[in-house]
C-alpha cells in the first residue's frame, strides 16, 4: 500500500485532448484459456556477467519465479534454478566470479533474504536472521564489496552493511537510528545519500560522511517538496537526485558537493522517473514516465548525442542495463499487448538481437489487444487519465459488458504495461476501463496530492464518472458495468459497493483494505521510516482523525452492500491481513448477495504462483459470467 509507481503506446494529438476511444475492431477468432494466457513468461532482471557474455534474469516459466541466464551471441538459455516453492529474483552476478546473488522471501511474507549461488548449484543464505529483511544496495567500485540494507539490528529501521566477497562476514557502515532510508552510495562507499520522509510526497535529502560520522542536509529547508537520490559521480565530486521542487513535475538536478551548487541537467512536462550514468560515464540513462508509459532517452556524456535504437514493432522500451564495458545494452521491451521480452543492443554497430519469447506461441499477437490513454471528466470538471482496453467484436449491436479497474497505492498509477488478467478478461469480451483517479502519481504532483485524507469519497467518485464514461460508448451495456481492483484498489472496489451500492453491479476485491484502523495500526514494523507520512496522508488512527477513517472503512457499513462479491486474498499479506477479507466476507454473507471467497496459503500480497494466478484469475471470469455478463436484469432489482 505505497505509493509507488507500477509500466506503452502513443496516441494522436487528438486523442490525447479528448475523452475519445478507440475504433471498432473485428471479433477475435479465438478466446484463449486462463492455462494459455498464464504459458506466457513473466521476465525480469537481465544483468550482464562480469564478461558481459550472458545476461542472468528470473522468469516465471516453471510455475513459479526461478533464475536463468541466456548467452547474448547464440541466444542460447540455461536454467540455473529449479525451485517449486519459493520464487527466486536475480540481483546480478558477483564481480569477477560466476556466483548468482538473488533473493527470496517465505511464501510472499516479504521477509526477503539475499542468497549466494554456485556454479555447482549451492546455495548460501548470506543473511539468515530469521525476521531479516534485506536488499541489495550495490557493488563497491573495487568490486571487492558488498553493500546491503537489513533491519536485523532493529526491526524498524534498516542499516547498511557491508560484506567482502568470498568470506561474506557482514561489517556494519551506517547504523541507522534516525528512520532513515538509504538511497544512493559514493563509489568508493565513504557517502551515503539518505532520505527522511515526512509525508507522502515531501522529503528530507541528507549526505551522510561514514568516516566522520555526520550528516549533511541537501535538500532546501526553504522549499520543500520530494527529492530522490539518484547516485553519485565518479570522481566524487557531485551527486545528481530529483525533484519537484517550485514545479509540478520531478525533474533532475546535479549538486556541487563542494560549493553547494545546483544545476538542472534535464526537464520536460512529465516526471522524471530516474537516471544513472554506466560504469565509465560514457552514458546517461534517463526514464520518463510519459502518460502512463515509460520513455527512455539515452545520451552520449561527452557530446549529448542520443542514441538512437532500431525501431521495435509494436513495443516499448521499459528499461535498460548498460554492460561493465559500455559496449552493449540490455533492453526490457514489452507493451499493453506483449510481454517484456529481453533483447540485446550492441553500441558499436546498432545491431539489435531478441533473446527472448515470451508470449505464448499458442496466442496470436493480433488476437491480443493494445491500450489506449483515454480521458474523461468527473463531477467537479476535473479530467482524470485512463487506460482503455476495448474488446474486439464490440459493436452497438454487439455491447458488451464492462469494468472499472482500480490500481493500488494509495497513490499508484495505471500503466501501459502488460498484464495477462487483463487481456484474458478482454478476449472474453470485457471493456476495461483502468482509471487513474485524482490521487495517482504521474500527472503532477497538485493532482497527486488531491486524494489525501479524501479516501472513499472524490476517487470513488472518479470511478463513478469513468463508470458514466463507459456508459456513453455505445457498444458498452450500461447496465453491466462492474468495479475491480488489487490492494487500495481492491479498497475502492468495496469503497464503489458498500458507499455507492446502485452505481456497479458487481465487485472484484483483491486483497483489498477494509479497515482501516486495523490496517493503519497492524503495518509491518520494517514500515516504521514510512509510517508517519501514511497517517499524514491517511489519517492516524490513534487520534481524531479515527472518526473518518471508521467512516470509510467498509467494514462497518457493509450492511449496505446488494451486489455480488468476490475476494481473493493472500494468507501471507503482511500488508492487507488475511483477517481483512475474512470479516468483510462474513459480514457481506448476511445480506444474502453471493460472494466467492478464494484463499491461498502460499500467496502474499500480490501472487506470484502460476497455478494460484491460473486458478483465482480464471474464477474471477466463472463469477463476472455468472453475475455481470449473464446476469438477467430482473435478478438484480
Amino acid at each position: 500500500m505505497n505509493k509507488t509507481i507500477t509500466f506503452s503506446v502513443t496516441l494522436s494529438l487528438a486523442c490525447l485532448l479528448l475523452a475519445c476511444a478507440p475504433k471498432e475492431t473485428e471479433k477475435p477468432a479465438v478466446q484463449y484459456s486462463i492455462e494459455q494466457f498464464y504459458k506466457n513468461e513473466n521476465i525480469g532482471g537481465g544483468a550482464f556477467s562480469p564478461d558481459g557474455a550472458r545476461l542472468l534474469f528470473h522468469s516465471n516459466k516453471s510455475g513459479i519465479y526461478n533464475l536463468y541466464e541466456v548467452d547474448v551471441v547464440s541466444g542460447e538459455q540455461r536454467q540455473l534454478t529449479t525451485s517449486s516453492k519459493e520464487s527466486f529474483f536475480s540481483e546480478g552476478y558477483v564481480p569477477g566470479t560466476t556466483d548468482v546473488l538473488y533473493s527470496a522471501d517465505q511464501g510472499g511474507n516479504e521477509i526477503n533474504h539475499l542468497y549466494l549461488l554456485s556454479p555447482d548449484g549451492t546455495t548460501r543464505d548470506l543473511t539468515p536472521g530469521k525476521e531479516e529483511v534485506t536488499f541489495f544496495i550495490s557493488w563497491s567500485k573495487d568490486k571487492t564489496q558488498m553493500y546491503y540494507g537489513s533491519n536485523k539490528r532493529d526491526p524498524q529501521f534498516f542499516d547498511v552493511y557491508k560484506m567482502q566477497i568470498g568470506t561474506w562476514e557482514p561489517t556494519l557502515v551506517y547504523q541507522n537510528n534516525d528512520g532513515m532510508n538509504v538511497s544512493a552510495m559514493s563509489t568508493d562507499g565513504q557517502l551515503l545519500a539518505l532520505i527522511k520522509t515526512i509525508t507522502t510526497s515531501e522529503n528530507q535529502m541528507f549526505i551522510y560522511s561514514v568516516a566522520n560520522k555526520t550528516l549533511k542536509e541537501i535538500s532546501d529547508p526553504a522549499k520543500p517538496g520530494n527529492y530522490t537520490p539518484e547516485g553519485f559521480s565518479l570522481d566524487g565530486k557531485s551527486f545528481d537526485y530529483t525533484t519537484d521542487v517550485d514545479k509540478e513535475f520531478a525533474y533532475l538536478v546535479r549538486y556541487d558537493l563542494a560549493t553547494g551548487a545546483r544545476k538542472t541537467l534535464f526537464e520536460t512536462n512529465w516526471d522524471v522517473m530516474y537516471a544513472y550514468d554506466s560504469e565509465n560515464e560514457k552514458y546517461r540513462v534517463i526514464a520518463v514516465n510519459e502518460d502512463g508509459k515509460n520513455s527512455l532517452t539515452v545520451l552520449e556524456n561527452a557530446t549529448g548525442k542520443k542514441v538512437d535504437f532500431p525501431a521495435i514493432p509494436d513495443g516499448d522500451i521499459a528499461a535498460v542495463e548498460i554492460s561493465q564495458d559500455e559496449t552493449k545494452m540490455r533492453l526490457s521491451v514489452g507493451s499493453s499487448s506483449s510481454p517484456n521480452n529481453l533483447y540485446l543492443y550492441n553500441f558499436a554497430d546498432g545491431s539489435l538481437k531478441k533473446l527472448t519469447n515470451a508470449l505464448n506461441p499458442e496466442i496470436a499477437p493480433e488476437e491480443l489487444v493494445t491500450g489506449e490513454v483515454v480521458r474523461f471528466k468527473s463531477f467537479d470538471g476535473l479530467e482524470i487519465p485512463a487506460i482503455y482496453y476495448k474488446p474486439k467484436g464490440a459493436t452497438a449491436d454487439q455491447k458488451v459488458p464492462a469494468l472499472v479497474w482500480v490500481h493500488g497505492g494509495p497513490g499508484g498509477q495505471s500503466r501501459l504495461g502488460y498484464f495477462a488478467l487483463t487481456q484474458y478478461l478482454v478476449n472474453h469480451g470485457y471493456a476495461i476501463l483502468a482509471v487513474n483517479n485524482r490521487g495517482s502519481s504521474g500527472y503532477g504532483k497538485s493532482f497527486f496530492k488531491m486524494d489525501d485524507q479524501n479516501h472513499g469519497d472524490k476517487d470513488l467518485k472518479d470511478c463513478v464518472w469513468g463508470k458514466k464514461w463507459l456508459q456513453e460508448q455505445n457498444y458498452i451495456d450500461a447496465e453491466k458495468i462492474g468495479i475491480i481492483g488489487g490492494s487500495y484498489g481492491g479498497y475502492m472496489t468495496m469503497a464503489a459497493l458498500t458507499f455507492a451500492p446502485e452505481e456497479f453491479e458487481v465487485g472484484v476485491n483483491i486483497f483489498g483494505v477494509t479497515n482501516w484502523l486495523r490496517t493503519l495500526k497492524s503495518i509491518p514494523p520494517y514500515w516504521e521510516s514510512f509510517r508517519d507520512a501514511l497517517y499524514t496522508e491517511m489519517g492516524d488512527p490513534y487520534s481524531a482523525d479515527s472518526v473518518r477513517l471508521h467512516q470509510i472503512s467498509p467494514l462497518f457499513h457493509a450492511r449496505q452492500v446488494k451486489k455480488p462479491l468476490m475476494v481473493l486474498q493472500g494468507a501471507n499479506d503482511p500488508r492487507v491481513l488475511q483477517v481483512e477479507s475474512d470479516e468483510i466476507v462474513e459480514a457481506v454473507k448476511k445480506n444474502g448477495v453471493p460472494v466467492d471467497y478464494v484463499i491461498f496459503p502460499d500467496e502474499g500480497h500480490g501472487f506470484v504462483k502460476k497455478e494460484n494466478e491460473i486458478l483465482g484469475y480464471g474464477k474471477i471470469l466463472t463469477f463476472l459470467d455468472t453475475h455481470l455478463k449473464n446476469a438477467k436484469k430482473e435478478m438484480k432489482d
